[in-house]
């Protein structure tokens, strides 16, 4: 068989869209971040008629470009929640705003292949987007995300997500010293809330663009 890495991520991502398209998400596969990004802005936007739009945590949404390219759309409302002009107040002001949103922007910390989002999230403003508020939900998620159930997307998370994020963030927990989440009680600690969507509820507000590379943490 010719390219045999190729074919067995095609066969997850696949299974993958399958098992949340049973699930009510809708879902779209992009080969690149660019075929993602045109997916959501060429798409899903103009059929969503979001005249707002926000967005929670994500590093794949601003590696793929979309996040630049939606602050350009002249005709859209931006609730900016990654402004870093802003003092805490204001930015935590800006993320209950943007929970009122016609569209929200996020990322998974896992997708299983029974077809259901993971996420553990420090404020709870990304998870709150994702499950009530906002008319549609965009999730985009590298193939990397993937797993196969449950407790393997909790372990994925302690065990990559949580302290790789810390680190990025420069947080002060043990785990940016370790590696391994220690089940802190740092005040910097991330891992506050946990959120498992089973079926996306109205069926197709939440949007899945799953994309066949590596992506975020």
């Amino acid at each position: 068989m010719e390219n045999p890495l190729q074919n067995y991520w095609r066969l997850r991502l696949e299974r993958t869209q399958a098992a949340l398209a049973e699930n009510n998400f809708e879902v779209f596969l992009a080969t690149t971040t660019q075929q993602a990004a045109e997916t959501a802005l060429l798409q899903i936007i103009p059929a969503s008629k979001a005249v707002s739009v926000s967005w929670g945590g994500s590093m794949t949404f601003v590696t793929s470009g979309l996040y630049d390219r939606i602050k350009a759309q002249e005709e859209l409302e931006i609730i900016d929640t990654f402004d870093k002009s802003l003092d805490a107040a204001a930015s935590l002001e800006r993320r209950r705003q943007a929970l009122l949103a016609d569209l929200f922007i996020t990322g998974a910390n896992a997708i299983t292949e029974k077809g259901q989002l993971v996420n553990l999230d420090m404020y709870g403003n990304r998870v709150a987007g994702l499950t009530f508020g906002p008319k549609h939900v965009i999730v985009m998620a590298g193939r990397n995300k993937i797993v196969p159930d449950l407790q393997a997307a909790m372990n994925r998370i302690k065990a990559i997500a949580a302290p790789a994020n810390t680190m990025r963030l420069d947080k002060k927990t043990p785990c940016v010293k370790t590696g391994v989440c220690q089940e802190c009680k740092s005040p910097d600690r991330i891992c506050n809330v946990w959120t498992i969507t089973e079926k996306s509820f109205p069926k197709g507000r939440i949007k899945v663009i799953l994309i066949d590379d590596e992506l975020g943490l």
